[in-house]
């Protein structure tokens, strides 16, 4: 994944090498640079810092799992893509499981990589042949950034080869999110209708709820 041959992938892999040796805390940037065998000011040529080197890994990643995610075929249920997208990642992920376990295990992420993996859901939902603008798409994108903090935890402790427990996950809440998408987009042609059409839209639902005359009822006296 990592390209060999220039400066920043010999980087990006020694970062990954020295995580999956020990404590992501306690990784250094000289460290890097030894393990990448370059001098720190070489480094520094090319990444600010930690943070800045995982930002670079998450865009390797989205990289790699564009190349490699299954085309959503014809007819295919949206969820069902965004799953073999999701999964895609985690095989692109599997090699460097020991080092993002230290990662991951370091603490809360920096907030520089916010921007960036907000961007990763971006193209997973775009892989997966779903939309991504306007509000309903930051919805989106905000679901599956929830979706797959929860799985990718699942996911790291998930030894099986198979993944059962990481499937089981993701399918879980692949469609509670669904169902949540559904009920806001539901609301949301409400409030649109309603900001549209104002009072008539009203009166069109309460006509809606106005019960028809049934007549006298049964067992009435005639």
């Amino acid at each position: 994944m990592f390209d060999q041959s220039t400066t920043r992938g010999r980087i990006l892999s020694a970062a990954m090498e020295c995580a999956a040796a020990k404590s992501w805390a306690d990784v250094t940037l000289l460290d890097i640079a030894g393990a990448a065998k370059l001098q720190l000011a070489e480094l520094r040529g090319e990444f600010a810092g930690k943070a800045d080197m995982l930002a670079a890994i998450l865009r390797c990643v989205d990289d790699e799992v564009l190349k490699r995610a299954p085309r959503r075929a014809a007819g295919q249920d949206a969820r069902d893509a965004l799953f073999d997208v999701v999964m895609t990642r985690f095989d692109v992920l599997a090699p460097y499981k020991a080092a993002l376990k230290s990662i991951h295990a370091s603490g809360p992420a920096d907030l520089a990589l916010a921007g960036p993996f907000l961007s990763s859901q971006h193209w997973m939902l775009e892989a997966a042949g779903i939309g991504t603008d306007g509000g309903t798409g930051m919805l989106r994108i905000s679901g599956l950034a929830w979706t797959y903090a929860a799985v990718f935890a699942v996911w790291l402790k998930d030894d099986d080869p198979g993944l059962a427990r990481t499937m089981a996950a993701l399918d879980r809440r692949l469609r509670r999110g669904e169902r949540t998408i559904r009920s806001v987009e539901r609301v949301g042609s409400v409030l649109h209708r309603l900001a549209n059409e104002g009072p008539g839209f009203i009166r069109s639902v309460l006509r809606g709820r106005e019960k028809p005359d049934a007549g006298p009822e049964a067992g009435a006296p005639r």
